[in-house]
């Protein structure tokens, strides 16, 4: 049974640290060291990507960890404990920004040429970028704070 509760901390170790890098070290520093926003797009882009795929993977073994966990200590599952709902919500956010949000914003990347900066604030492809890249941040700062709540409530439920 530690050897799950290992599991299910280290997966939330794995995405909640991963999140905290990206968003404090990684995309600021590719940013302020890169010589174009460009590159540093690509940059941060490309380990987004990663970073997205090191959740669902996370999530995933949180999930079967935890559920195994709670069949083994109380005899039963315990499926919709906020923890496991919290988690499930994550890889929810987690996939839309992955699968929906992040390769239309590649397309909007891509047809605006090099540097987005440099296109005017009212082109509408610029104003559609904009605004995903918004949502696109809001929906990693949500996935944050819910993580931050799964690991509190992992971290007391043993």
């Amino acid at each position: 049974m530690s050897f799950l509760r290992f599991l299910m901390l280290l997966s939330l170790v794995c995405w909640i640290g991963g999140l905290i890098f990206f968003a404090f070290v990684l995309a600021p520093t590719a940013f302020s060291v890169l010589p174009t926003t460009h590159l540093a797009g690509n940059v941060v882009g490309r380990a987004l990507g990663k970073l997205h795929w090191i959740a669902i993977i996370s999530g995933i073994v949180y999930l079967f960890s935890s559920l195994l966990y709670s069949r083994m200590v109380d005899g039963t599952a315990h499926v919709f404990a906020f923890r496991h709902v919290l988690l499930c919500l994550m890889l929810g956010l987690t996939l839309i920004s992955q699968f929906g949000m992040i390769p239309r914003m590649d397309v909007l990347r891509a047809s605006l040429g090099e540097e987005i900066r440099s296109v005017p604030i009212d082109n509408p492809a610029r104003l559609q970028f904009d605004a995903l890249h918004v949502r696109s941040t809001r929906v990693e700062s949500a996935v944050l704070l819910l993580g931050l709540v799964a690991v509190y409530l992992t971290a007391r439920s043993f």
